[in-house]
C-alpha cells in the first residue's frame, strides 16, 4: 500500500466524481510568478473531505489487517488441531466400548459358594439385585461334594458337562487340609498322569497309524515306568496286546511306543495343540494354560506318551472339556456357568449360548476312542468301582471313560484321575474327578465318578 504523498502525485481520484476540468490548480498572484494550490470550495470541497475521511479510514486499519494475516497460517493450524480432536475422539470412544464386559462365568464362580440349591435348580443373588441362575444341577453337586467331606479327602475336585452344549452340570472341591484350595481347585494344573494316552492314541488315529485293534509289541512289565526296556526284541518273546485293551488297563509301554515308533513326534506335537495345551483355550474363565512341552529326545516322548512326564499339566476344566468334546464327535463347546441372569425387575438380562470352540478330532477317530476308552470300565483299571462283588455292574449304563495315576508335589500326595463321558454311544454327561491323597488313602477317583454317575442316572 502506498503512503498519502506518493498517492498526492497521481491523476486525482475521478473514480470518486470528480472532472477533468477541475485540475486546474495554478494561480497568477499578483506582483510575483509564483504558484500556489487553490483550496476548493462548495461541492468540490465536501467530496475531498470524504476522500480524506476514507483514506484515514483505510490507514487506521492497515496495521490490523497485516497483523491478522501474519496470525492466520497459526489461526487455521490451530483450529485444524481443534478438528482434528473432535474427529479423532469418536474412534476413542468405539475402542472403548469394544471392550468385553467382565466375564459372567467369572462372575458366577465367585458366587457360586453363596449360591442355595431349590430342588435341581442353583441361584446365586448379585450386588445389583439379578438373580444367576446355574446350568448347575444343585442334586449332582450335593451328592459329590457330601461323598467327598464325608470320606475326609485331602484334595478333591470334580467337574461335570453337558457334551453337547458345554453347559457345566457341577463343580465342586472340597479339602480336609486347606479349605482355601478348593476356590481355584478347577483351573489350578496337575499333573495329567495317564489320562495323556488318549491324546497319544489320538495322534495315531488321526492319521491312520492304528485301528482299534491294532497289536503292539514290547518287553518288560506292563507298568514299567523305564521306556529303556519298552523296544520289542528282535529274538521275540515280547508282549502283545491290542491297544483297546492297553487303553483300559493303562499299559505304559503300548503308548510309549504308539507314541515314539507309530504316531511320531510331529503327530504327537500336533495332537497336543489342537487339544488346546500351551495357549488361552478358555478365554473369559480364570482357567490356567495346560501345559506340555516338546519332548527333546526318545525317551522324552515315551514317557510323555505313555503319561509319565510330570511336567504335563492340565486343569479339571480343560479335562472335562476334553472328555465332552470326544463325546461329542470331536467338537469341543465353550463352558457355560450360567443358564441365565434375570435383573430386578424379572426380565432375562442373558441366556445361555452355544459355541464351538474347536474340532479336536474327526468324528471317525472320537468314534474309535469311544470304542477303546469303554475297556476301562468292562476289563480294565475301573472295573471295580463299577461292579458288585458277583461281578454285577452297578449301572446300566455303557461308560467310556480313562483313569490316571501319578505322584505330585503341589499339593504333596498320590494324583488320581477318572475322566468319563456316558451313555458311551448317546452322551448326556462327561465329568472329571481328581483326588490327591495323601499318607493314608481316603477314596479313588473312580468312587467319586461312580457316585456322580448314580445320581445322574437316577439311582
Amino acid at each position: 500500500m502506498q503512503d498519502l504523498k506518493h498517492l498526492t502525485r497521481k491523476k486525482r481520484f475521478s473514480g470518486f466524481g470528480f472532472s477533468s476540468s477541475s485540475n486546474r490548480r495554478l494561480m497568477t498572484v499578483r506582483g510575483n510568478d509564483s504558484r500556489r494550490f487553490s483550496l476548493p470550495t462548495g461541492k468540490r470541497r465536501e467530496q475531498l473531505k470524504h476522500l480524506l475521511l476514507f483514506l484515514a479510514i483505510v490507514l487506521g486499519l492497515t496495521p490490523v489487517c497485516l497483523v491478522v494475516f501474519q496470525k492466520a497460517p497459526h489461526a487455521a493450524k490451530a483450529m485444524a488441531e481443534v478438528l482434528r480432536s473432535q474427529l479423532n475422539s469418536p474412534p476413542a470412544l468405539v475402542e472403548a466400548a469394544k471392550l468385553p464386559p467382565a466375564s459372567s462365568f467369572q462372575a458366577a464362580c465367585q458366587l457360586l459358594n453363596s449360591a442355595t440349591a431349590t430342588g435341581e435348580d442353583l441361584t446365586a443373588q448379585t450386588a445389583a439385585g439379578e438373580t444367576i441362575l446355574y446350568t448347575i444341577r444343585g442334586d449332582l453337586q450335593k451328592r459329590v461334594h457330601d461323598f467327598m467331606a464325608a470320606n475326609q479327602v485331602p484334595y478333591g475336585v470334580f467337574v461335570a458337562i453337558e457334551p453337547s452344549s458345554g453347559r457345566v452340570l457341577a463343580m465342586t472341591a472340597h479339602s480336609s487340609v486347606d479349605p482355601q484350595w478348593a476356590q481355584g481347585a478347577f483351573f489350578d494344573l496337575y499333573p495329567m498322569a495317564s489320562l495323556f494316552k488318549i491324546v497319544t492314541a489320538s495322534a495315531a488315529l488321526e492319521n491312520n497309524k492304528i485301528t482299534p485293534e491294532t497289536v503292539i509289541e514290547f518287553r518288560g512289565n506292563s507298568y514299567s515306568e523305564n521306556p529303556r526296556y519298552w523296544e520289542a526284541s528282535p529274538r521275540g518273546k515280547n508282549n502283545r496286546m491290542d491297544v483297546t485293551y492297553a487303553m483300559g488297563k493303562s499299559i505304559n509301554p503300548v503308548y510309549g511306543r504308539v507314541a515314539a515308533d507309530i504316531a511320531g513326534k510331529a503327530s504327537v506335537l500336533e495332537s497336543i495343540h489342537k487339544f488346546g495345551f500351551n495357549q488361552a483355550l478358555l478365554p473369559g474363565t480364570p482357567a490356567k494354560q495346560s501345559k506340555a512341552a516338546e519332548p527333546q529326545s526318545t525317551h522324552e516322548l515315551m514317557l510323555m506318551g505313555a503319561g509319565l512326564d510330570h511336567e504335563v499339566k492340565i486343569s479339571p476344566l480343560h479335562a472335562a472339556l476334553i472328555m465332552a468334546a470326544i463325546a461329542n464327535g470331536g467338537r469341543m463347546m465353550s463352558p457355560g456357568l450360567t443358564e441365565k441372569v434375570t435383573d430386578a425387575r424379572g426380565s432375562d438380562k442373558t441366556i445361555h449360548a452355544t459355541r464351538e470352540i474347536r474340532q479336536l478330532v474327526s468324528p471317525e477317530t472320537a468314534s474309535s476312542l469311544t470304542r477303546m476308552l469303554c475297556s476301562t470300565v468292562t476289563s480294565g483299571t475301573s472295573r471295580k468301582a463299577f461292579h458288585d462283588r458277583q461281578g454285577r455292574p452297578r449301572l446300566d449304563v455303557e461308560i467310556a471313560a480313562k483313569t490316571g495315576s501319578i505322584n505330585g508335589t503341589d499339593p504333596r500326595g498320590h494324583y488320581s484321575w477318572f475322566a468319563a463321558f456316558a451313555p458311551a454311544r448317546n452322551p448326556r454327561i462327561a465329568l472329571v474327578a481328581l483326588v490327591i491323597n495323601q499318607d493314608k488313602w481316603k477314596i479313588k477317583s473312580s468312587q467319586v465318578g461312580e457316585q456322580a454317575l448314580q445320581e445322574f442316572f437316577g439311582k
